[in-house]
């Protein structure tokens, strides 16, 4: 029979409360250790409990904050053989080491892998990223192999889009009012709508992303209400005012004419940034433009008693080619252009002497 005394009872107590406090002590470290885990932008490391294993674990960890509240996590798990210390320091991110395997994070952007005595460090700065891998001899000199990767940023300039404004005349003295001679040519200036659409676009950058040269295609549709009850029409091989309807002593409501064209542009562009995205920079561009005529025709209302409408597809003596310079501005939302187009309007000595010009917004960039 196993006689206990009063003072083996109170050693017996005594170790078990001993052993309950080193079980709670345990479980508080493990929950410790898990809760440490959790935090972003450290570097934790758990060591394995399990009998006969020798291994230790590291556990890296680090969060990534991005736009609208969004978290990037990228985890990476090594298990160094050698059971040592392992030291922390998580305030500075320094190194974690052990025999045999070195992983060092710095701060920035910069992180060293170290495998024995090869060691290789790769930093991403804000263009470009370095990849640094020395290479250790035997008089133990340490000669740098330095691959270096510049980013190229993608210059994109300003074309492509729907571009709304009103069209007009001036005559070889650079006015915009029509006298004298041209005065049966004065404009509805309210109703000159000029119509672009810019389809096709290419961009070739200059080594950066804020300033190119921009080229495409596009088309441009050009309307002219004229004030007058008159049209045009061709008499003799050249291009004159035509009366008829108003010598007809027809009521004419409306009378215009109407071209259309293909156009090629050539623009130079720099674009200032205003704040980090590249969609809040405000951009100027210069350049020239081509153009091919595709069409034209005149087009008058009129009531001889009825509502009519005559349309006649003509030339017109309208030139064939032409050439223009433009200029275009462009901040956020509100975006600018203006033509101007040094080649008469009509084919030199069969018709009048006017250079066309137009400026307007665009409503639909399509960048």
């Amino acid at each position: 029979m196993l006689n206990l005394t009063f003072n083996d009872m109170k050693r017996f107590l005594l170790l078990g409360l001993m052993f309950s406090a080193i079980l709670n002590l345990n479980a508080q470290d493990k929950e410790n250790v898990l809760r440490n885990l959790e935090n972003p932008d450290t570097l934790k490391q758990q060591a394995l409990k399990n009998d006969g294993d020798s291994g230790s674990l590291v556990v890296i960890k680090k969060a990534i904050k991005v736009v609208d509240g969004d978290t990037i996590v990228e985890e990476r798990v090594d298990t160094i053989s050698s059971r040592v210390d392992v030291s922390v320091d998580e305030s500075d991110m320094k190194w974690v080491t052990a025999d045999g395997d070195t992983v060092k994070a710095e701060k920035g952007d910069t992180v060293v892998f170290r495998l024995g005595k090869k060691k290789m460090t790769i930093i991403d700065s804000k263009d470009k990223v370095i990849i640094e891998v020395p290479e250790n001899k035997v008089e133990k000199k340490k000669d740098d192999n330095v691959f270096e990767y510049k980013e190229v940023k993608n210059f994109k300039g300003h074309w492509t889009g729907v571009e709304i404004g009103i069209n007009g005349f001036m005559d070889k003295n650079g006015s915009m009012t029509q006298n004298g001679d041209l005065a049966w040519l004065d404009l509805k200036q309210g109703r000159s709508w000029n119509t672009n659409i810019n389809f096709l676009q290419y961009n070739i950058g200059f080594g950066t992303d804020k300033a190119g040269l921009v080229t495409g295609m596009g088309l441009e549709f050009n309307d002219y209400h004229f004030s007058n009850p008159v049209s045009l029409k061709v008499e003799n091989g050249i291009t004159v005012a035509d009366s008829s309807y108003i010598q007809a002593g027809y009521k004419v409501e409306k009378t215009k004419v109407t071209m259309s064209h293909l156009t090629i542009p050539l623009l130079f562009e720099f674009q200032l940034p205003m704040s980090e995205r590249r969609s809040r920079r405000l951009y100027v561009s210069v350049g020239v433009i081509g153009g091919l005529r595709l069409g034209s025709h005149t087009k008058v209302v009129y009531d001889d008693g009825s509502r009519r409408k005559d349309k006649n597809r003509s030339d017109l003596n309208i030139a064939t080619l032409r050439y223009g310079f433009t200029a275009r501005l462009g901040y956020r939302d509100l975006k600018l252009f203006a033509n101007y187009y040094p080649v008469q309007l009509f084919e030199k000595d069969k018709g009048p002497e006017l250079y066309p010009f137009s400026v307007g917004l665009v409503l639909i960039d399509f960048n």
